[in-house]
């Protein structure tokens, strides 16, 4: 079998861009795979056309020797773009890989290491307590899902002292703990926002009372190391790891021991392949894996067949791949019901369920959906201080 083509879609997730890859073969299999969106989309399929000229008329099936050929084909180590890019390419490898056999893509990683994989739903903003228990409990009742993660501000931490930004967010957690049934769990992702590393701690510590799922990312990622400091004086799980790249950075993060749950994205790390070392380096280190996921319904198939057979796994992010949408004054219902993936992978009882009659990642991709150019703009609003200057997101 050798490949023949490489086709890119730019299409949508409800309000989000994607960027879809397929790859095709010789003997009429195709596999699938989704780039993150790091906000300057439209150059990753001009990208992707570039990379298919390393990887036609190659065996699909080489993908350790494919993936490391795209990798030393770069002069340098990719940034960003490059390993979103090949993180489709790697999705799609394993794809037909797993569709050739007939077998999901799980059985070629040892197997399933669990019968289902469960899920936190991304809600991001910090809605009034009485309105999200309110939709915490639908959830719940249509999904089953128990776990929820949220935003830990209240008010703008540059406009107000900061101890009115922490007693806003006590008070509100509080509150939100003393409405909902005590079986609910929150995380809080703080989104990189706090430049000031006695302020995450701070804030970290002051949710410790309220027993946190984990507390994500409060500061920025690059200086590695002081994330070892961070860890060691609070008193809350930390997570983090969305915004690193390879497994050379995640060992970095495990020697200076800067997390108990680490948080790769698979479409941004390199794919399957990458996702799968760096969660080894954190099984050696006594850390688990709560992989990032605020993508599309393909990503989130790709993500279930990597936290089926990962002993390490925790919990997985999840994005409803229709519905509701989360705004600071409330959740509002979304109209856009059509989507790329024609069945998704949609929570029962809070988990996940796997497909094992279904070869590759268990779905199937509406070709159709994804023939008309849906991409939508959507880049991050930066927060800007009272000096003008802007702040850190």
């Amino acid at each position: 079998m050798r490949i023949t083509g490489l086709r890119s879609f730019m299409t949508c997730d409800r309000d989000r861009p994607r960027v879809i890859v397929a790859l095709d073969t010789d003997e009429g299999i195709t596999g699938w795979g989704e780039c993150y969106n790091h906000g300057p989309d439209r150059a990753l399929p001009p990208l992707l056309d570039y990379l298919y000229h390393q990887l036609e008329g190659e065996d699909p099936t080489r993908i350790e020797r494919l993936v490391l050929k795209l990798l030393q084909q770069a002069r340098f180590p990719p940034g960003a773009l490059g390993l979103a890019a090949i993180s489709a390419i790697d999705h799609a490898l394993w794809d037909i890989s797993a569709k050739s056999l007939n077998v999901p893509v799980y059985r070629l990683l040892g197997g399933h290491v669990r019968e289902r994989v469960r899920v936190y739903l991304g809600i991001y903003t910090a809605p009034e307590p009485e309105v999200l228990s309110d939709h915490c409990e639908a959830m719940r009742s249509e999904f089953g899902i128990t776990a929820f993660k949220l935003s830990p501000y209240r008010v703008d931490i540059h406009a107000n002292p900061w101890g009115r930004v922490v007693s806003s967010t006590t008070g509100w957690v509080a509150k939100l703990k003393d409405i909902c049934p005590d079986d609910l769990e929150f995380a809080f992702d703080a989104h990189a926002k706090l430049f000031e590393p006695w302020q995450a701690v701070d804030l970290g510590n002051a949710l410790a009372p309220f027993y946190p799922l984990f507390y994500e990312e409060p500061m920025r990622p690059e200086n590695i190391e002081a994330w070892g400091d961070l860890k060691a004086r609070l008193r809350v799980p930390l997570a983090t790891g969305e915004s690193l790249y390879s497994r050379f950075e995640f060992n970095r993060l495990m020697q200076c021991h800067g997390a108990d749950i680490i948080q790769p994205d698979i479409c941004a790390v390199g794919g399957l392949l990458e996702m799968r070392k760096i969660a080894a380096i954190a099984e050696a280190h006594h850390v688990t894996v709560a992989p990032h996921n605020p993508m599309g319904p393909l990503a989130t198939a790709i993500n279930l067949h990597f936290c089926a057979a990962q002993p390490n796994f925790k919990i997985l992010e999840y994005r409803l791949p229709t519905g509701p949408a989360y705004h600071s004054n409330g959740i509002e219902a979304d109209p856009n019901r059509a989507s790329y993936v024609a069945d998704p992978y949609l929570p029962e009882d809070g988990y996940l369920e796997l497909r094992p009659n279904r070869p590759g990642w268990g779905i199937e991709i509406d070709e159709d959906y994804l023939k008309t150019d849906r991409y939508v703009h959507w880049e991050r609003k930066l927060p800007i201080r009272p000096d003008g200057s802007y702040g850190y997101t």
